[in-house]
């Protein structure tokens, strides 16, 4: 194992000499890196998996992360209470209620989709700016960058590592949503054929691919706000500051997207496509957003981790 690995896994900045090893006196973190596993892939692609996989743990172990998911897994569950007594109040009063409170009372497949539309304008970016703030930034606050550069990780693999990580943790967010939706709304209001927006059925297996699908592309659009993030992350030593900033970013775009005189700018805006999950579920399905929408995330993608890698291959690493 590498000592910068070592040290990443430790999350501690431990005194090292030019060749990574732990000066006399100092103590190691009790938490260490786990063993390889027999069968690991050899070589760069297992150092890479290791690293990988000691960025995840450290994501997934913090406690206000765990704290994070909490929240993104109590909004289905506030959301179906809130439908439920919508609902009731609507049988009670003869109905006249909103088509698409009825569509989530008569199925609960739609809490999922009602609470990722709802996440998508706060809880999600929020979560996705505070773990890519911290991607580098925090990194360097805590003086562990020098450490995982002392030996030749390499900055590219290095970044690579952390979009990675970024973007699975997206994913287990989304994912957290959509089953915390579907098992709160399988047991207020049932499983059933989903009953498209189109006003066609299909079978209850159908629909949960659907909305399989809808979270990976939810998810696409998260990695793109992950890469502005990341970028961030470069420029500063404080994460909080680049958690700020890309809060600020995706609200502007949310702002910006509202203002009709703007439309000729909205097809450019990141957050212009992330509710066209819903096309999912017309007959025919629609793919013109859905495809715009991923073009437009694979081009801030691209753009913003080569401004990520720009700025932090020549970046003097002083903690």
């Amino acid at each position: 194992m590498s000592a910068a690995e070592a040290a990443h896994a430790d999350g501690a900045g431990a005194p090292a000499t030019a060749g990574g090893a732990l000066t006399a006196g100092a103590t190691a973190h009790p938490r260490t890196q786990p063993p390889i596993p027999r069968g690991a892939p050899p070589g760069a692609l297992a150092a890479w998996l290791r690293l990988l996989g000691s960025e995840l743990r450290l994501i997934l172990g913090r406690r206000r992360n765990q704290m994070g998911m909490l929240v993104l897994a109590s909004v289905p569950v506030l959301v179906a209470l809130a439908v439920r007594a919508t609902a009731s109040d609507a049988e009670a009063s003869g109905g006249g209620g909103p088509n698409f409170i009825d569509q989530v009372a008569g199925n609960g497949v739609f809490v999922a989709l009602t609470a990722l539309t709802v996440e998508l304008g706060l809880f999600l970016p929020l979560a996705v700016a505070v773990l890519a703030g911290d991607a580098i930034a925090g990194e360097a606050n805590l003086g562990t960058l020098r450490y995982l550069l002392t030996v030749p990780a390499g900055r590219t693999r290095l970044l690579a590592v952390k979009y990675t990580a970024l973007v699975i943790a997206a994913l287990i967010g989304v994912a957290v949503v959509v089953v915390t939706g579907i098992a709160i709304g399988g047991v207020l209001f049932g499983l059933g054929p989903v009953t498209l927006l189109s006003g066609s059925q299909i079978s209850l297996a159908a629909g949960l691919m659907r909305v399989v699908v809808a979270g990976l592309y939810v998810t696409a659009g998260l990695a793109g706000l992950a890469a502005i993030g990341l970028f961030l992350s470069t420029l500063t030593e404080q994460p909080i500051a680049a958690t700020i900033a890309t809060v600020v970013a995706s609200t502007t775009m949310f702002i910006l997207d509202g203002i009709t005189q703007l439309d000729w700018l909205h097809p450019w805006l990141l957050v212009h496509h992330w509710a066209a999950f819903a096309d999912l579920f017309r007959a025919p399905v629609y793919t013109d957003a859905i495809v715009d929408g991923l073009m437009l995330a694979a081009g801030y993608v691209a753009v913003f981790l080569g401004l990520a890698w720009a700025r932090f291959a020549g970046k003097d690493i002083t903690s």
